[in-house]
Parts: structure tokens; sequence; C-alpha cells
């Protein structure tokens, strides 16, 4: 019976990926430590998520009137730890829940993320997922030693390549390569360990690489592209997608477009799950819970949202007046996520302003388009509503605020999800290719039409 899968949206900083989100009244503060980490992961695995990943970004918001102040003394994601050193201090309080991280197809190098990562599911037991990401703003490239951030489409073509090389890397130990023979004096066979010799248009690399196969074969690939360029990508290389659909019927139109993408590829539609974003507000009753969701809104603040969007687009809002239109030029020039810039296009505002994109894509405040809210039963209908549509696989559950929102999820949530038997009671296996109801990954099985045999 297919099942829903739940990912948990985790973010290695002061907030969630809401500003507002430290100013709740019951948020943790201490986000630096490793108990704060390590009690979000023993939740979700109480409440038996797939995998909680954290997203990432190499800067800070701080491209608003080119200065840092406003972003550090409005806490609006001000401080990134690093995601993998984090997972590990959730790894050793967890047996099962799966863990991933974001890392940079352009400011980072194959073999360095191959090897990452292939560790990061030695170290455990096939638990590991990359979230691959082609980062946003010329911020990050400051902070990476480039002048510029590199075109939208040349970033996924890069990208391509840099999948190629790492799946290279991960696939070239055979899985029973490793012999050890301590009285023959023979640790491995060099027949089962290969050089990829990879060299692309932008990438190289060479080998022999350094780490193992791993129980679960290797690392699954998140992707969560949203332009015309991301969804090629991901119906190229996504294992677990990540996307926030506005609306069912939105929902139910690009899900089957993605699957037929991926059958296009050459890829079973079925070894691709698709999981999109919404953030509950749960309570033991629907009032209680817009009570919550009331007082949740007044946390937020004008520069919470122009920080966010000239980061996400890659252009300084402070630039212009709050009432100031964008000029065609402006608007098509706009680089970042592009996704978000086409949602303020397809709304029909002409040469929109700054309050406009404010109002449109609501960036640093809860949505309308994927807050949920009510008691256990009204979430749980929505969820299966979208579920058998089908509009998707499963959920990224965002947190209002951490811990709070994945411990009242788990509390009310889940025993309706289990009761109604489109959740899981318990693990059924242990790594997280387990959990998402893949086999263990073959040599060469990611290898599609697009694929150079390496």
């Amino acid at each position: 019976m297919r099942q829903i899968s739940l990912v948990a949206f985790l973010q290695a900083q002061n907030c969630t990926t809401i500003p507002s989100a430290w100013r709740h009244p019951e948020a943790r503060i201490d986000t630096h430590s490793p108990e704060y980490y390590q009690h979000i992961a023993r939740v979700l695995e109480e409440g038996k998520f797939d995998i909680g990943f954290f997203d990432d970004r190499l800067a800070m918001p701080d491209m608003y009137a080119g200065d840092h102040s406003e972003t550090v003394k409005n806490g609006i994601r001000c401080t990134k730890l690093d995601a993998v050193t984090c997972l590990m201090s959730m790894a050793a309080v967890t047996k099962y829940l799966g863990l991933g991280a974001t890392y940079s197809t352009t400011y980072f190098e194959p073999f360095h993320v191959a090897r990452l990562f292939q560790t990061l599911d030695l170290m455990t037991n096939g638990r590991a997922a990359w979230n691959v990401v082609t980062s946003v703003n010329d911020n990050e490239a400051r902070n990476m030693g480039r002048d510029s951030h590199m075109e939208h489409d040349t970033r996924y073509d890069m990208a391509d390549e840099f999948c190629e090389a790492v799946l290279g890397h991960w696939d070239s130990w055979d899985d029973d390569a490793i012999i050890a023979d301590k009285e023959n004096n023979i640790y491995a066979d060099p027949d089962k360990v290969r050089r990829i010799d990879y060299k692309g248009k932008y990438l190289s690399s060479r080998g022999p690489f350094t780490v193992p196969r791993t129980p679960q074969g290797r690392p699954v690939v998140i992707q969560a592209g949203g332009s015309t360029r991301g969804k090629q990508f991901a119906a190229r290389w996504g294992e677990l997608i990540f996307t926030g659909y506005p609306s069912l019927e939105i929902g139910k139109v690009e899900y089957a477009a993605l699957k037929n993408a991926a059958a296009e590829a050459g890829r079973n539609p079925d070894h691709m799950k698709i999981t999109t974003l919404f953030y509950p507000i749960v309570a033991a009753t629907k009032s209680e819970a817009e009570d919550k969701r009331a007082a949740y809104e007044l946390l937020g603040n004008d520069m919470d949202q122009l920080l966010l969007l000239s980061e996400a687009l890659n252009f300084d809002f402070a630039t212009k007046g709050i009432d100031e239109p964008f000029s065609d030029e402006e608007v098509q020039g706009l680089q970042g996520m592009q996704a978000m810039r086409d949602r303020v296009i397809s709304s029909g505002v002409k040469n929109p302003t700054p309050r406009d994109f404010m109002q449109i894509t609501r960036r640093g405040l809860l949505s309308d388009r994927n807050t949920w809210v009510g008691d256990a039963k009204d979430i749980a209908d929505q969820m299966e509503e979208w579920f058998h549509a089908p509009a998707c696989d499963g959920f990224v559950i965002g947190a209002t605020h951490q811990p709070g929102a994945f411990e009242d999820f788990v509390k009310f949530v889940i025993p309706e999800l289990q009761k109604r038997g489109v959740f899981r009671k318990e693990y059924s296996g242990t790594t997280l290719r387990d959990h998402l109801g893949y086999e263990k990954a073959e040599i060469g099985s990611w290898k599609t039409k697009y694929d150079a045999v390496i």
C-alpha cells in the first residue's frame, strides 16, 4: 500500500526559513548547541519521519543596502552553521532518521562533496542524503572568492557535470571490493576499484575515490529546482523532490509532468518521491490553531521581507522605493530564484513594485498558500486529499518555530495519519532508501539516456 513520505525542513541557523521564528515565545534560542539539534532529531525519529534535511546558503542575507546591519539586528538568518557537522550530532542520538544536507555545485568540488556525503552515509549506516543546489546570489560568490554569481542556466549545466562526477565516484568501488585478507596481504581487490577520469566542459575529477560503498549503496539525491531548467535537472537526478505547490490543482498538473519527465529521461518514476512543503499550525481544536496563526502573524515585519527578497532575487531592494515600479528590463534581469520572479510575473501585475513582490510572494512570512491551520483531523484530511489526488508522494514539514512546530505535528497529526493507515507506525528498515521504499542503489543505476558511460 502506498504510504506518505515525511520530510522535516531544517535550518542550521538562528531561525527557521521564516525569520520571525526566533521571536516566537516558545522558540529555543540555543540554536548553536548540539542539544538543540539532538532534541529535534529525537522528536522526528519518534514521529517516524523519513528524513530531516538542512537548507543552506553560503552568505548572510546582507544584500539589502549593501550592509549586514539590519540582518544582524533583526536576526534574519544571520547565523548559519555547517549542516553536515550538525547532522553528525543528530546521528549520534538516532538510529533510523534519514539525515540530509545542502551543498552547492557552484562553489565546491565534486571529489570533496562525494567524499563528504559518502563518509556521512557510512557514519550513519546508510541514512545520508545530499540536497543539490546551484546557489542563489552574488554575496555567496564573493564569500567563495568569485566576483559574481554564475548565470542561472549555466549553473545547471555545470551541476549536471558535477552530479555525473559525484555519482561516478560513489559507484567506483564494488560492494565486495574489500576483502581484508590479512594472511595473504590483500586488503581490497584492485580490479573492483576504478578511476572515473571524468572530464566535462566545466569540471574534471580523476579518482580513484577513497571511500567505499555504503549500506544503501550511495546517498539519496534531493533536488528542488523550480524553474524550467531546474525541473529538467530534477527529472534527471532527483530521488527525493522538494517542492511547494501553491494549490491542489497546480500540484496535480506539476506532479504528473515531473513524473512524466523522469520517465522520458529513462528513469522509473516510482523511484522519485515528490514532496510538497507546508507549514502546519495544529492544536487540539481548530479555534486554538487559528489563534496560534493570528499571534504568529504579529511577529513579522517589512524588513524580514525586503532582506529576503534581496537575497532570493539577487537584487538590492533598498535601491527602489516601496511603490516604485520595476522596469521590464529590471524584472527580466532578476536572477536568483527565477521561480519566485515568475510567480510575480504570472500574477498579471505589470511592472511590479517592491510592495507587489512582498504581497505576492510573502517572502519571509507565513504564506496563505502553504500554511495549513486546524486540528489533527483538519490537517490529516488535507494531507490525504493531496496524497490521493495525487499531487504528491509526501510532504515537507516546515516549522513556524523550532522545536515546537515539530513537537505539535508529532503529537497531534502523526497518530491521526497512523490511524488512517497512510503512514508507518514503525520503521521497516534502517536505511533512508528503506524508508523511501527503494532498493539498495545498484552501481550505474543513476544513468539516464542523457548520461555518457563513465
